[in-house]
């Protein structure tokens, strides 16, 4: 299904990051032709083609390579809003499993085999078992959804992922009358997710979000396997994550093992940690400042001493069509 973004997504003139790391639009075209040649490839035989500019290229998985080849691109677009540069989106995240600081996701996770992968599927519904990668993709088709990321930290990213329709995916082990929640797990790999060996990590692992089921089904929500054109690097959450691009990055939960629709409403892991600070439904709201700093603005990266980049902060990330979703709720309450 292709989705349009209504025009209350858009971004607006006051968003653009200054020209001088403007990524080309035509880059999002280059090398298009090429594409279709890794579909047939052996597994990790060669390094995969990107459509962008100054893309790390790694040796993608055959399951890859076949969907890559018949992706909709440009599925969901963020306007004229202007790409955050590869090296940015990959070098500066959090992904405590590999350490706390920015940059220990890209320096520990190089390594992390992602192959092969399973996701248990278990609950409220009447399909469950245990998923693999190919089980998942077989009907899917590869949307590119180019997104706005929030972190509750308040810096921000314009990123284009590559995934398909997380309810599209609900549907598919049917949801029971019971279901009203969806909880989210990320794997336990103490020897070699350095995270969550540490002594200092005050995580109760595994790593833990959720959703409201209808929160879920909606159509911007997606498990996304790619980014940029090219596979999930390993410190972005390969070999699947969600993408939830009204709420705060962190409900974005990567690396994900198992899928559970539930009746109760999971804790989270941040929401459990510091409940005063991290509410479940962290939908972004410039009205509702974190108890130690505003959310009225946000650092688009990439930024610098001279150049901040600050721009102001958009409720529910400037994805207005959600709104109905809570138009019942206390989002000062509810945060």
């Amino acid at each position: 299904m292709l989705i349009q973004i209504p025009p209350a997504s858009s971004s607006r003139e006051s968003d653009v990051t200054p020209e001088s790391v403007y990524l080309s639009r035509r880059s999002l075209l280059a090398v298009a032709g090429g594409l279709a040649a890794t579909a047939a490839l052996p597994r990790v035989a060669r390094a995969e083609v990107s459509r962008y500019a100054d893309v790390e290229s790694v040796a993608a998985p055959t399951w890859f390579g076949e969907k890559l080849a018949g992706t909709r691109w440009q599925a969901v677009t963020a306007g004229d809003e202007v790409l955050t540069p590869f090296e940015d989106a990959s070098h500066y995240n959090n992904f405590y499993e590999f350490g706390p600081d920015k940059g220990d996701p890209a320096r520990n996770a190089s390594q992390y085999k992602v192959e092969p992968w399973s996701v248990l599927v278990d609950g409220e519904v009447a399909k469950p078992g245990r998923y693999s990668l190919d089980d998942l993709f077989k009907p899917q088709q590869l949307e590119e959804r180019i997104y706005r990321l929030r972190c509750v930290e308040a810096w921000s990213m314009v990123i284009p992922w590559l995934g398909f329709s997380l309810g599209d995916f609900l549907s598919r082990v049917e949801p029971t009358g019971q279901a009203k929640f969806v909880r989210f797990e990320t794997i336990v790999d103490r020897e070699r997710m350095v995270g969550q060996s540490s002594s200092f990590s005050l995580i109760d692992w595994p790593y833990v979000e959720g959703l409201r089921l209808d929160e879920a089904m909606h159509p911007l929500a997606i498990l996304a396997v790619g980014m940029y054109g090219r596979v999930l690097p390993n410190q972005n959450g390969a070999p699947l994550r969600l993408v939830v691009p009204w709420k705060y990055g962190f409900k974005s939960i990567k690396s994900i093992v198992r899928i559970s629709l539930t009746r109760e409403q999971p804790k989270n892991t941040w929401q459990a940690l510091a409940p005063n600070e991290y509410g479940f439904y962290a939908n972004v709201n410039p009205a509702v400042d974190h108890p130690r700093w505003t959310q009225a603005h946000e650092r688009r990266l990439p930024s610098s001493l001279f150049s901040p980049n600050v721009i102001p902060t958009r409720l529910f990330n400037g994805y207005d069509e959600v709104a109905s979703l809570y138009s019942e709720l206390d989002l000062r309450k509810n945060y």
